[in-house]
């Protein structure tokens, strides 16, 4: 059975396939309601508010993975300790029927005055969502590479290297609520030219493509 992976704006991912419906990084510059319709748990790489909308997710009632700062922001909004599931780098996990390896550290250094915060990469059957950073596949086959285009701490020569560094066949870009369409043309562009895996393909909230 194929999965359909649809994008729900920003860093927001979802995946079907027949009853297994996985959520990845719900925020607030998310359709966050639509997204989580029906879904049967959630991954989310770190706790900024641009990647985790706690009171959605908590009134979705589902469980969720992430790393312990996120789960301790999931707890302040209600969600009961035994939905909440901590992981690190190495861990394999079972998500909604989707089997998740958890990949990555640290999120990606903005400034040196911003102290770092955990974040975790996940590859979820050949998917792989970095969160913010250069999450390393470790000679894992990446078909879609969730990519961040746009943010405060990443540059455009820093994201062509990382997709030529993972060699995925697709590059789905992310991350992208603080460009404007001619800021995201610009570097969907730079990315496609230099990067070696095509094209990225640019999804608009509930569009998606076949795996």
């Amino acid at each position: 059975m194929s999965t359909h992976l649809s994008r729900w704006g920003h860093s927001c991912v979802r995946l079907d396939r027949g009853d297994d419906h996985l959520v990845i990084d719900p925020g607030m510059f998310t359709d966050v309601a639509t997204a989580l319709a029906g879904a049967g748990a959630v991954l989310v790489t770190h706790e900024h508010g641009d990647h985790l909308a706690p009171e959605p997710v908590a009134a979705a009632g589902v469980d969720v993975w992430g790393p312990q700062a996120a789960l301790d922001v999931l707890a302040a909004a209600g969600v009961p300790s035994a939905r909440l599931h901590a992981v690190v780098a190495g861990d394999t996990v079972e998500a909604a029927g989707f089997a998740v390896a958890v990949l990555g550290e640290w999120h990606a250094q903005i400034h040196p005055d911003v102290p770092l915060a955990a974040n975790v990469g996940y590859l979820v059957e050949g998917v792989l969502h970095p969160g913010d950073a250069y999450v390393d596949p470790q000679g894992a086959t990446v078909d879609v590479l969730l990519t961040p285009i746009g943010g405060p701490w990443l540059k455009i020569s820093e994201v062509v290297d990382y997709v030529r560094s993972v060699s995925p066949g697709r590059v789905v870009t992310i991350h992208d609520a603080q460009l404007s369409p001619a800021g995201l043309g610009l570097a969907s562009s730079l990315v496609g030219r230099l990067g070696g895996a095509g094209e990225p393909i640019l999804l608009g909230p509930g569009e998606g493509i076949d795996l």
